[in-house]
């Protein structure tokens, strides 16, 4: 019976390096988290002093935290359908393997290979006072509507949208592309006759059957909107003009590393986590997913 239970056991033994990795790397790092929360730490080497929910407390009353939420909402709200629509209607477009479409999929992974600091340099140059988008304007006529994008409080946010949309939508389309490539061709051969055109069979056919999929892109990019949008505004705006394109993820490093509030920043981050876990949530049953 020893033996028995000793072979049953033995393969755990090999997940262990895993459950070790899994616990000093992410479990560790998550209850330290809220444990900062609950301190004033000014720093690395600054002594910390426990405050209890002080710092959840000054939240309620600060505008700068405020602001993050609304234009993270906003971001989220706007963000996420144009992404996954724009995404889902361009990866149907290389499933029907219209000429040039491996030109097209490699085209489409440029974002991924641009760095955060090279991707600010090129909208940095595309927003600036003489950059492309005011050319633009000024050639068809619209004098009026050149402005300074990046240093006015009524479109900094406009362009931060625009960058997140443009730096998310090419690599989500390249997923989705990979899924409709398993559907079979005959159904939409099939529905073509019945009479279907590409609108309905996009909608009506390929999306339900992708669905699932869909749930799992919606996941990484709202997670990559919510989290990892600090990179954008970081390298752009600062947060600036004033507060206008401050978010939450960028708040969380600009108290910890900028104003050196380390224990105000991670009270900061557990309500970003907080917003993660219930979005996370909200999209699984949006999608109605199983796992």
């Amino acid at each position: 019976m020893s033996t028995r239970r000793w072979r049953d056991l033995a393969p755990l033994g090999f997940t262990l390096p895993a459950l070790g990795w899994f616990l000093v790397f992410t479990v560790g790092p998550l209850v330290s988290l809220f444990y900062f929360a609950l301190t004033d730490w000014r720093g690395l080497i600054a002594p910390r002093t426990f405050v209890g929910l002080g710092n959840f407390t000054r939240l309620a009353g600060d505008p700068v935290f405020h602001h993050a939420v609304r234009n993270s909402l906003v971001q989220l709200v706007v963000t996420l359908p144009v992404v996954i629509a724009g995404a889902f209607m361009i990866a149907y477009y290389l499933s029907l393997k219209p000429r040039g479409h491996r030109f097209i999929r490699a085209v489409l992974f440029t974002p991924v290979l641009l760095s955060a600091p090279a991707l600010a340099m090129v909208f940095v140059g595309v927003f600036a006072p003489s950059g492309l988008v005011n050319g633009l304007l000024k050639g068809i006529g619209l004098d009026a509507a050149v402005r300074p994008w990046l240093a006015a409080e009524s479109t900094a946010s406009i362009a931060i949208l625009a960058v997140i949309v443009w730096s998310s939508m090419s690599v989500s389309a390249v997923m989705l592309a990979a899924r409709l490539n398993n559907v079979p061709a005959e159904l939409f051969e099939a529905a073509g006759l019945d009479g279907c055109g590409h609108w309905r069979r996009m909608w009506t056919i390929a999306w339900p059957i992708c669905r699932d999929y869909v749930g799992v892109v919606t996941m990484l990019q709202f997670l990559w909107t919510l989290f990892s949008s600090a990179a954008v505004v970081l390298l752009l705006t600062r947060g600036g003009p004033g507060t206008s394109t401050v978010n939450l993820s960028f708040l969380v490093y600009d108290y910890a590393f900028n104003q050196s509030k380390v224990g105000y920043s991670q009270a900061i981050a557990v309500m970003l986590f907080v917003v993660g876990v219930l979005g996370l949530l909200g999209i699984r049953r949006l999608f109605r997913q199983n796992y």
